[in-house]
């Protein structure tokens, strides 16, 4: 509408006149070619004025954004990847530990175990020990108290033969009766 407008004061008026000379009777309009380029020019500079750098600027933010975003993504993988290796290495080291512990916890109860058999074998050796010296004494003892019996035995026994004169038959009688008591003293 614009350009009809322009159109139509070239062809009036005397500065028109030169743009009407530009229009070819053949149909070619070059002086409609000539002001749609000025009015696209001007329009193209009014737009990388008000649109086109501020729509750049905009592009440029968000791009300096989403860089920022994947470094700070990247950042952030790799210091999952260190706290990862590290939770692993703690973790083996805990594994060892407690496979140290174990393994110590393992020889400490076998070496309680070796001190509780040799510490339970010399206290059987010992009381074996003590129950032979026991029954030597109690040996030595009883026979100590045979001899004693036999020889009070023997004195009775002696008293008697002295006293009257013994035969065959009165001695294995005596014999006996010394046997009885003796059995009646243990």
């Amino acid at each position: 509408m614009f350009l009809d407008t322009f159109a139509l004061l070239a062809a009036d008026g005397g500065a028109a006149s030169g743009l009407a000379k530009l229009n070819n009777p053949d149909g070619l309009n070059l002086g409609d070619i000539l002001v749609t380029v000025v009015f696209f020019t001007i329009l193209m500079v009014l737009l990388k004025k008000f649109a086109w750098g501020p729509l750049m600027g905009i592009m440029d933010q968000r791009a300096q954004m989403i860089s920022n975003d994947i470094d700070a993504a990247e950042k952030s993988r790799l210091e999952s990847q260190k706290l990862l290796e590290e939770q692993r290495s703690l973790l083996k080291e805990a594994r060892d530990d407690a496979q140290s512990i174990v393994d110590n916890a393992r020889k400490q109860g076998e070496t309680q175990r070796e001190e509780l058999i040799t510490a339970a074998r010399s206290e059987v050796n010992r009381m074996k020990e003590a129950a032979t010296l026991e029954i030597a004494t109690e040996k030595e003892k009883a026979v100590a108290a045979v001899r004693e019996e036999f020889v009070s035995l023997s004195i009775l026994a002696a008293s008697k033969v002295l006293g009257k004169e013994i035969s065959e038959e009165d001695n294995r009688a005596l014999i006996e009766e010394t046997i009885v008591k003796a059995g009646e003293g243990r």
